[in-house]
């Protein structure tokens, strides 16, 4: 990299509150930003950019999610298939008066088209990243294509914290007025080696991330485990952690996550409780393990939200929120006023 390198080591724990470690002094950036400073539970959810370029599709996916969520995650060409951009997605979904998570990964871009599209990223108001290194392009539709993997995600976190918060680019020339977004990064607890995740979500914080969503969580043990290392580490007083959630409505969608979704551990009691059900009772069982493990999550200490992911499934969303003791913030809602959990 030109200019100073990404963080190497590990940061020290910091005592306080989560909002004593973010920029105070402005208004929050988004409702997201606004939920971890009040401490308040925060939600987001995922939703896949449309293949076509036809945006009313997406457009009534957030519709139905609008005063549920804090946020809504744009995928970035999710395992390396073709997508709308997350970007053109993100601003759809402003327009729909909904705060976007822009994700952007490291494979198909160098660092030249990476903090252009942060730069403007910013300039059309689009308030949050989610900054990923991206799949590898043996598992998409153009497996023949080269990837870029200029950075990694480390580096990425870094790149966008300096653009942000030095209003430098990695060249060292100065940008006016520097962007503004809340940054975000993503963790596997359930990657081994077990013992390393801990430290190396320490990295992505040291390089400036504010928040962090994780994979599926249905391994609720060894999430745990995980937490109390974070927490240990003073990691969850500067970075929020949003754990990963979804709900399995098929046996065959829960051998898919078994079998072929990279990092996602299924524990044999959630595989029996989804087996064991009737095919007309699976999809019901699915919202209900969701919600439940939401309710569990809520009592985790060091978790600040929740990521909900479910894919072709979005309309569910706000009935699992419900079953978990959640409820709607109502449109325009601010989530600074929302109470504590």
């Amino acid at each position: 990299m030109t200019g100073p390198q990404a963080p190497d080591r590990d940061p020290q724990p910091a005592p306080g509150n989560i909002a004593d470690h973010l920029d105070t002094a402005t208004p929050p950036r988004s409702r997201l930003d606004a939920a971890i400073r009040s401490g308040r539970f925060a939600v987001t959810a995922e939703v896949a950019p449309p293949l076509g370029a036809d945006t009313e599709p997406l457009r009534r996916k957030v519709r139905a999610l609008k005063g549920w969520v804090d946020g809504v995650n744009l995928t970035d060409n999710p395992s390396a298939y073709v997508r709308m951009s997350s970007w053109a997605a993100s601003t759809v979904v402003l327009s729909e008066g909904v705060d976007p998570v822009f994700q952007l990964q490291c494979r198909d871009r160098n660092r030249i088209a990476l903090q252009s599209d942060l730069i403007g990223a910013s300039a059309v108001g689009i308030p949050n990243v989610l900054l990923l290194t991206g799949d590898h392009l043996r598992f998409g539709d153009h497996p023949e294509a080269k990837g870029v993997f200029d950075l990694d995600s480390v580096q990425l976190v870094w790149l966008a914290a300096t653009l942000r918060d030095r209003g430098t680019l990695l060249s060292g020339r100065a940008v006016k007025p520097p962007p503004a977004w809340l940054i975000g990064a993503v963790e596997n607890p359930f990657a081994p080696p077990l013992g390393f995740r801990a430290k190396r979500l320490a990295k992505k914080v040291a390089a400036g991330a504010d928040f962090v969503q994780t994979q599926f969580v249905f391994d609720l043990v060894t999430f745990e485990s995980w937490m109390a290392q974070v927490v240990d580490l003073g990691l969850a007083e500067r970075c929020a952690v949003i754990a990963g959630v979804g709900p399995i409505r098929s046996l065959r969608a829960l051998e898919h996550m078994r079998n072929d979704v990279p990092g996602v551990v299924v524990t044999d009691d959630v595989a029996k409780r989804i087996s064991s059900q009737p095919a007309s009772r699976i999809e019901e069982e699915g919202i209900d393990l969701c919600a439940e493990t939401i309710a569990r999550l809520r009592e985790v200490p060091g978790v600040s939200g929740v990521h909900v992911m479910a894919y072709a499934f979005e309309q569910a969303i706000p009935e699992i929120l419900t079953r978990a003791g959640l409820e709607a913030h109502g449109p325009g809602a601010d989530a600074s006023d929302e109470g504590g959990r």
